[in-house]
């Protein structure tokens, strides 16, 4: 037995369609990209900085199941569960992203790998591992979520402290903090950058970017610890990032599948044209800075380091890009995961030539 509607009783409107969430080239939704719930202290620079990731990959149309994420031990090793779930992953131990990223691009080098790692993953235990793997010049995007503290074991500084920076109990860092920008350009890397985590319109450009470099990039991003190192006196708290951060240029990009609109054709604007035909748009400030000068940004490095100048953009990109280590070992253009054992066991003719040469 059905029940009417009593006679003259309003039409119910039915509920509007949702909205189809949006997408991006390849048809994804943001939900793609997202991972688990973050376990960051509330506040964290760490989460701004996976939300720009998310953004930046999402934006440029990459498929989460290409990527490979790699870390190793910290806060910010923590945050790859946070970004693209749906992707390859591999926690390491402490200081050894680096290493664990290059035998899985020499194994599929198809995969866009990214390197989440800090600045006591990077800058102490790990520094080693770091430094070669910008002079093999892999394609890796090395993210370094840096706020000068051992987050993890309650707030020791760490190496790239700024000397004379206090402790959370008042006492003072007397030790010369390593600048892995400076390190960067020093080992060959032609991909340099630094900005903070709370520069939303300059990080997701420069993380762009880096994707789109096709050799080694690193982007070196201050992340305030809300915890540990977030007092007075500290050069990587939130309050001094805000109040002391210098851009030198405003920062844009113009993925290849776009083309370059009338609004960036002006004469204060560098063009740093990338490996994929992509495009990072540079609007000079009050600086008249000039990325592709690589001398120029060793200075800059070493003058921000001397007068704590907190400047920040794409400090510097090689107007060449240089051989991968993929091209210097003339690997095949199949991934070597992806050969049958019949093409990678040599016979034994071939072995015994191999044996015959070190003779």
């Amino acid at each position: 037995m059905s029940i009417s509607e009593p006679a003259g009783a309003p039409a119910v409107a039915a509920a509007p369609a949702a909205k189809p969430a949006p997408t991006n080239r390849i048809g994804e939704t943001m939900a793609a990209y997202k991972g688990a719930a973050s376990t960051l202290c509330a506040g964290c620079g760490h989460d701004s900085i996976t939300s720009q990731l998310i953004k930046a990959f999402f934006e440029m149309g990459i498929s989460p199941y290409d990527v490979a994420k790699m870390s190793g031990i910290g806060c910010s090793s923590k945050t790859t569960a946070y970004f693209m779930s749906l992707s390859h992953g591999f926690n390491g131990v402490h200081g050894r992203a680096a290493a664990i990223a290059t035998g899985s691009y020499l194994a599929n080098r198809r995969l866009v790998h990214v390197c989440v790692s800090g600045d006591g993953d990077t800058a102490s235990i790990g520094l080693g591992h770091f430094l070669h793997m910008l002079r093999r010049n892999l394609p890796i995007v090395y993210v370094i979520e840096n706020n000068g503290v051992y987050g993890l074991t309650k707030g020791q500084f760490s190496a790239t402290a700024d000397k004379g920076s206090t402790h959370k109990k008042g006492f003072e860092n007397e030790q010369t903090p390593i600048d892995c920008c400076a390190l960067a350009i020093e080992m060959g890397c032609e991909y340099v950058a630094r900005s903070f985590s709370g520069d939303v319109k300059q990080l997701v450009p420069l993380l762009k970017g880096a994707l789109a470099h096709g050799g080694s990039a690193v982007v070196d991003v201050v992340s305030p610890c809300v915890t540990f190192n977030n007092h007075e006196g500290s050069t990587k708290s939130l309050k001094f990032a805000r109040e002391n951060e210098d851009p030198l240029h405003e920062v844009g990009f113009v993925p290849y599948y776009e083309p370059i609109t009338a609004d960036y054709a002006e004469g204060t604007t560098i063009t740093i044209d990338l490996p994929d035909q992509s495009k990072l748009l540079l609007r000079k400030l009050e600086h008249d800075y000039d990325p592709r000068d690589k001398i120029r940004a060793l200075e800059l490095c070493h003058r921000a380091q001397e007068e704590r100048l907190f400047l920040t953009g794409l400090i510097y990109h090689s107007p060449v890009r240089g051989r991968t280590l993929a091209e210097q070992m003339n690997l095949v253009d199949e991934p070597l995961a992806h050969l049958p054992e019949e093409r990678v066991r040599p016979a034994a003719e071939v072995l015994a030539e191999v044996m015959e040469a070190y003779r």
